[in-house]
């Protein structure tokens, strides 16, 4: 009888310290956070690249990682409250997709959670989030995918496939214009590439959902002869589909800075490999959560980029590119 009383009393005491460390290494499995200005239909493509790059590297989600998700579903105003959630909820790494507005919320909401930032066309050091591209200095560090140098190459590829091109309706989000690199695009970068080319440029703003409408409206009634799309912006970005259809509808060739609009159905686009920079996410994750300092990880700039044209949507427009413009596109959707 003694026997046995000993044996439960020997298993009880196993059992009540077992406890303490098992829920220790519950707690001790990292967990992300992933702030968008998407929502979770349109930016599932980029957050599973970055599952699968985790997966790659060991991490497992509901294994030894764990996320979660916020979309602010293309509401800016929403972003300030949706990081603070992440913040109380204590995650161990912020990983912001988009531009210049989700990454804001994020540093001002936190400096000492480690901050990854990803997917944006905003230069980190002129907006004040990093010290300097090299030593980032606080708590954000990530992938920059820095385009709007690349404008007038777009527009050449557009007039390359459309020789008769000589009037292009170009249409931004006038919140895109929060730094500088996006003023210079739409200021300077655009206008002296188009007057190279001998292209007049037909600037159109759509500041919420309820100006598509009335733009496209006063963009058919111009009669351009392509149009050029700045995916710089929540408002355009989450509207891809409406903006492709109203390019069919109106056979307008079109030209794009991401390859999603060309997979939508858009013409064509010219850009940095937004994939592989999502897949970059993961190591920086691995650095962090092995105990590198975002301060000490240099940001990294795009050093593929994709030209992507879908000859499906040539065809239904009823435009023939030239066979050495093909060539040249490192992907031909047939």
């Amino acid at each position: 009888m003694q026997t046995k009383l000993f044996a439960y009393l020997i298993a009880a005491l196993i059992f009540t310290t077992l406890q303490p460390a098992r829920a220790q290494q519950r707690k001790q499995v990292p967990r992300l956070g992933y702030l968008s200005v998407g929502d979770r239909a349109t930016e599932s493509t980029h957050s599973e690249v970055v599952r699968l790059a985790l997966r790659a590297h060991g991490y497992i989600e509901g294994q030894n990682i764990a996320t979660e998700y916020r979309y602010a579903e293309g509401k800016r105003e929403r972003l300030p409250e949706l990081v603070a959630e992440l913040v109380r909820l204590k995650v161990d790494i912020i990983v912001v997709a988009g531009g210049g507005g989700p990454i804001l919320a994020a540093v001002n909401a936190t400096k000492t959670i480690p901050i990854v930032l990803v997917g944006g066309g905003v230069d980190p050091v002129e907006a004040g989030f990093v010290e300097s591209l090299a030593r980032p200095g606080g708590n954000a560090t990530g992938v920059t995918n820095l385009s709007g140098g690349l404008g007038g190459k777009r527009l050449e590829l557009l007039k390359e496939a459309v020789p008769k091109l000589a009037r292009v309706a170009f249409l931004y989000d006038p919140a895109s214009l929060a730094t500088s690199a996006s003023v210079r695009e739409m200021k300077e970068v655009l206008p002296v590439a188009a007057r190279a080319l001998r292209l007049t440029l037909q600037p159109w703003e759509v500041r919420t959902v309820d100006d598509f409408d009335k733009v496209f409206a006063a963009i058919g009634k111009q009669r351009p002869d392509g149009l050029y799309v700045s995916s710089a912006g929540a408002v355009l970005r989450g509207n891809r589909k409406r903006i492709v259809g109203f390019a069919l509808k109106s056979r307008l060739p079109s030209m794009y800075q991401q390859r999603q609009f060309v997979d939508a159905g858009g013409l064509m686009s010219y850009g940095a490999d937004f994939a592989e920079s999502y897949r970059r996410v993961a190591y920086y994750v691995d650095r962090i959560l092995k105990g590198a300092k975002p301060a000490d990880l240099p940001v990294e700039q795009p050093t593929k980029f994709e030209h992507i044209i879908n000859l499906k949507t040539a065809k239904q427009i009823g435009l023939t590119i030239p066979q050495w413009t093909l060539m040249k596109a490192d992907r031909v959707i047939r």
